[in-house]
């Protein structure tokens, strides 16, 4: 009998702690949240990120440009905790972070790109 976590319980377990760094460093969590596991990159789907807020802000062309550049700059200062959180679970290292948002569908992208070969946890 194994003792090692399924795909999708890695998978569930990391979905849970991204949408509590979600809340606790952006003020708000996604409505709806999805990890995948692919080789070396953990690719997280957010949707419905949008504060009240942001969304009356991305009605033009400026404030999309605004709200972008604020949530890309508040996770590269917030990068170390999530390396934290993919070391904790994952136990590996985080290479590189990528995200990106669409102010018009309320969606978060984010990639890490990880030492090591995630698909060796796995049962």
């Amino acid at each position: 009998m194994s003792t090692r976590k399924s795909r999708g319980e890695y998978e569930d377990e990391f979905t849970k702690a991204i949408i509590t760094f979600e809340k606790e460093q952006l003020g708000r969590g996604p409505d709806v949240a999805r990890t995948y596991f692919l080789g070396d990159m953990i690719l997280i789907r957010l949707g419905g990120v949008l504060t009240h807020a942001e969304s009356t802000l991305a009605k033009d062309r400026e404030g999309q440009a605004l709200i972008k550049e604020v949530r890309r700059q508040l996770h590269e200062i917030s990068r170390p905790l999530l390396e934290t959180i993919v070391k904790e679970i994952l136990g590996c290292e985080v290479i590189s972070l990528h995200t990106d948002m669409s102010v018009k569908t309320g969606e978060r992208i984010i990639v890490l790109v990880v030492a090591g070969n995630l698909e060796e946890l796995f049962d």
